[in-house]
C-alpha cells in the first residue's frame, strides 16, 4: 500500500517527508520519490528499491524548499523502476497518488489525442496531465484539481502542488486513507499517522470527498465539488508503534480489518460490466489459448492451499474444467501429469515461498500453461510465471494470513470470470451477475467486521478447551480447514478441518462435552445435510458454535453459541464466513496471552524447501 507525506510550513521540507516516508516503511514498497518547490522550479528525485537509494540520491542532488511531497509506491500499474515511481509532473503540475484510477485508460486516450506525451505506465500520471490539461484551459489551480478529481473514477489519496501557486498545496481524498496534522503555521499530510506523529499529536481525519487546500498559514476544508466543511482536529496520544498499527493491539487485527479495501482493490478496474466479463492485465493469455485448456493443476502452501481449494469448487461449477489442487511441497516429487493442455496456476502471498516457486519451475519445464496468483509485484514467482492474476492486499506484517488470504479467494472469482466468459461457459447475463455480487463483496465484509464484539464473547467462553474441531459443506469445507489452521497457528490450540458429512467417518468419536465445534451453516444448497451434521455433534454432548446466516432462528435454537452473518449467495459466502473465524482465533490467542503477530516456530514467507 501507497504511503504519501506532505509538508506546506518555515522549515526544510525534505527532511520531514524523508523521516515521514521511513516511519511508513511498513507499509511495504518498491520505489520511492520527492518532489519540493524551488525558487527556479519543482524538483523531483526518484529511485527504486528502498529509501537507503533516495537518500544516497539526496545526497548527491539535495532538495531545498519549504513544501513538498513524497511517496513510497507499492506497484499496482507498471512495475518498479524509477520512470514509475511518484511523484509525476506534468508542466507545472506534480502529484503523488494512493489508490487506483478505474478509467485511467480512456483518460490517458483522450489527453494523448489532446498533445499530452506520457513518461510512464502508471495510472497516476493521468492524474498530473489531466490538472494541467485544466489548467492550460484557464482554470486557476484549486479550480483545475477540482475539475479533473471529479473526472476519476476508483479510489485515490492525492496531493498536489503547482509551479504557477508556488505557496499553496492541496490534498483529496476518496476511498483511500489521508490524515492532515496541524502545526504551528505549518500543516502535514500524510497517508498514516506514523509519518507525522513526530511533529504533531493535532490530527484531522478526512473523510471520502474531501479536500484540503494549504496556503499563506490556513486550512481550508470543502468537498471536491466545492462545499465548506468544519473539520474538528482530534489529539492522538498513541505511541509510535500504536500508531504503526493504527491504534489495533495487534497488526492481525488491523489487517482483518483492512479486508474490505483489500478488496476492493483486489477488484478495482477489473470490472467490464456490459460485456459480463473482467480485464485481467497481466493474464498474457487471449480467449484462443485459454480454450486450449482441458484440466487445471492448483497449487499452493498452507493458507493459499484452503484458497486453492475454493478455486476447485469455482472453476468446476462455473467453467466446467476438471481441476486438482496441489500441496506445493508434494508436486514435483509424484511425478505429476501434465501436458500443454493443462494450466498449472500457483498462488503465493509473497511470491517467494520455495516450494511453491519449484512447482512453478516443474510445471514449466513439462511445457504445462502457467499462471501466478500473487501479492508480491515482481517477486520469483511473479517473474517467472508466464501470467499474473496480482492481488492487492498490501503488505501483511502478521505471520497468520487474513487480507491475503481473502484477496485470493476475489481473485479466484476474477479468474472464474475471465476463463468462463473465455471458452463460452458463462454467458453475459451470469457474468455481470458473478460481477454483482463482487461490487457488493467489500460492504459486506464490512458488515462482518461488525460482530467483532460479539466473536470476542465467544472467544472467551470457549478459549480453555484443548482441541477444536471445524465442519462445512462444499466450498465452505475449505474454509473450516483455514478456520482451524487460524486457530492452531496463534493461539496453539489443536484444531481440525473437516467436511461436515465426513465427521461420522471417524473425527464423530471425538466429541464430548469438553469439544468445541464449530460449523458453518449458512443457507444454500447443503443447508439442510449441514444441519444435520450439526444435530450429530449436538446429540452426543458436543458444544456446537455455529455460524449462520442472518435470521436464521433454526439454527440459533439448536447451537450453543451462534454468530450470523449477512449473505452474498453460495459463491461469495466463504469470503465472508472467513472474517468470524479469523476473529475468533485472534480473541482466544489475545486471551492466551500468545504472540499473535509472531506465534512460535513460524515465518512469514517460507522461502526454503
Amino acid at each position: 500500500m501507497c504511503g504519501i507525506v506532505g509538508y506546506i510550513g518555515p522549515q526544510e521540507a525534505t527532511p520531514i517527508i524523508f523521516e515521514g516516508l521511513r516511519k511508513l516503511e511498513y507499509r511495504g514498497y518498491d520505489s520511492a520519490g520527492i518532489a519540493t518547490l524551488q525558487p527556479d522550479g519543482i524538483a523531483v528525485r526518484r529511485s527504486e528499491g528502498k529509501l537507503i537509494n533516495l537518500a544516497k540520491l539526496l545526497q548527491e542532488q539535495p532538495l531545498t524548499g519549504t513544501i513538498g511531497i513524497g511517496h513510497t509506491r507499492w506497484a499496482t500499474h507498471g512495475r518498479p523502476s524509477e520512470t514509475n515511481a511518484h511523484p509525476h509532473k506534468a508542466g507545472p503540475i506534480v502529484v503523488v497518488h494512493n489508490g487506483i484510477i478505474e478509467n485511467y485508460l480512456s483518460l490517458r486516450e483522450q489527453l494523448k489525442a489532446a498533445g499530452h506525451t506520457f513518461s510512464s505506465e502508471t495510472d497516476t500520471e493521468v492524474i498530473a496531465h489531466l490538472v494541467e490539461e485544466k489548467h492550460k484551459q484557464g482554470a486557476p489551480f484549486e479550480s483545475a484539481v477540482r475539475t479533473a478529481l471529479q473526472e476519476l473514477q476508483g479510489a485515490f489519496a492525492v496531493c498536489v502542488l503547482c509551479l504557477d501557486e508556488p505557496g499553496t498545496l492541496i490534498a483529496a481524498k476518496v476511498g483511500s486513507p489521508m490524515v492532515v496534522g496541524l502545526g504551528n503555521n505549518e500543516f502535514f499530510v500524510a497517508s498514516d499517522i506514523p509519518a507525522i506523529l513526530a511533529h504533531t499529536r493535532e490530527m484531522v481525519f478526512m473523510e471520502d470527498g474531501d479536500l484540503a487546500v494549504f496556503r499563506n498559514g490556513l486550512a481550508s476544508f470543502s468537498t471536491i465539488a466545492g462545499q465548506t466543511l468544519e473539520k474538528q482536529p482530534r489529539h492522538i496520544d498513541w505511541s509510535p508503534l500504536m500508531a504503526e498499527k493504527g491504534g489495533y493491539k495487534h497488526f492481525m487485527l488491523k489487517e482483518i480489518h483492512e479486508q474490505p479495501r483489500a478488496v476492493r482493490d483486489t477488484l478495482a478496474g477489473r470490472f467490464q460490466e456490459e460485456a459480463g466479463d473482467v480485464h485481467l492485465e497481466d493474464l498474457k493469455y487471449d480467449d484462443a489459448t485459454l480454450q486450449t485448456i482441458t484440466r487445471m493443476v492448483i497449487v499452493a502452501c498452507g493458507t493459499s492451499w484452503h484458497a486453492a481449494l475454493t478455486g476447485k469448487f469455482l472453476i468446476e461449477e462455473h467453467c466446467r474444467i476438471p481441476v486438482e489442487v496441489d500441496i506445493a511441497s508434494e508436486f514435483r516429487y509424484r511425478k505429476p501429469v501434465i501436458d500443454n493442455r493443462t494450466l498449472v496456476m500457483v498462488i503465493s502471498q509473497s511470491g517467494e515461498t520455495a516450494d511453491t516457486l519449484a512447482a512453478l519451475r516443474e510445471a514449466r519445464q513439462l511445457g504445462a500453461l502457467n499462471l501466478a496468483i500473487c501479492n508480491v509485484l515482481d517477486s520469483s514467482i511473479a517473474r517467472e510465471a508466464a501470467g499474473v492474476l496480482y492481488t492487492h492486499a498490501g503488505p501483511e506484517i502478521g505471520v497468520a494470513s487474513t487480507k491475503a488470504f481473502v484477496t485470493q479467494l476475489a481473485a479466484l472469482h476474477l479468474f472464474t470470470i475471465r476463463l468462463g466468459r473465455a471458452i463460452g461457459k458463462l454467458d453475459v447475463a451470469q457474468g455481470r451477475s458473478m460481477i454483482a455480487g463482487l461490487k457488493k463483496l467489500p460492504e459486506l465484509l464490512e458488515q462482518c467486521l461488525g460482530i467483532n464484539n460479539e466473536t470476542e464473547k465467544v472467544a472467551k467462553q470457549y478459549m480453555h478447551a484443548r482441541d477444536f474441531l471445524y465442519l462445512g459443506r462444499g466450498k465452505n469445507y475449505p474454509i473450516a480447514l483455514e478456520g482451524a489452521l487460524k486457530l492452531k497457528e496463534i493461539s496453539y490450540i489443536h484444531a481440525e478441518g473437516y467436511p461436515a458429512g465426513e465427521m461420522k467417518h471417524g473425527p464423530i468419536a471425538l466429541i464430548d462435552e469438553e469439544m468445541p465445534v464449530v460449523v458453518l451453516v449458512p443457507k444454500n444448497s447443503a443447508y439442510e445435510k449441514t444441519l444435520s451434521n450439526m444435530e450429530e455433534v449436538i446429540a452426543r454432548g458436543g458444544r456446537v458454535i455455529a455460524i449462520c446466516t442472518q435470521g436464521d432462528t433454526d439454527v440459533r435454537a439448536k447451537a450453543e453459541a451462534v454468530l450470523e452473518l449477512p449473505s452474498l449467495g453460495e459463491d461469495l459466502d466463504p469470503i465472508l464466513l472467513s472474517v468470524p473465524l479469523q476473529l475468533l482465533a485472534y480473541h482466544i490467542a489475545v486471551l492466551k496471552g500468545t504472540d499473535v503477530d509472531q506465534p512460535r516456530n513460524l515465518a512469514k514467507s517460507v522461502t526454503v524447501e
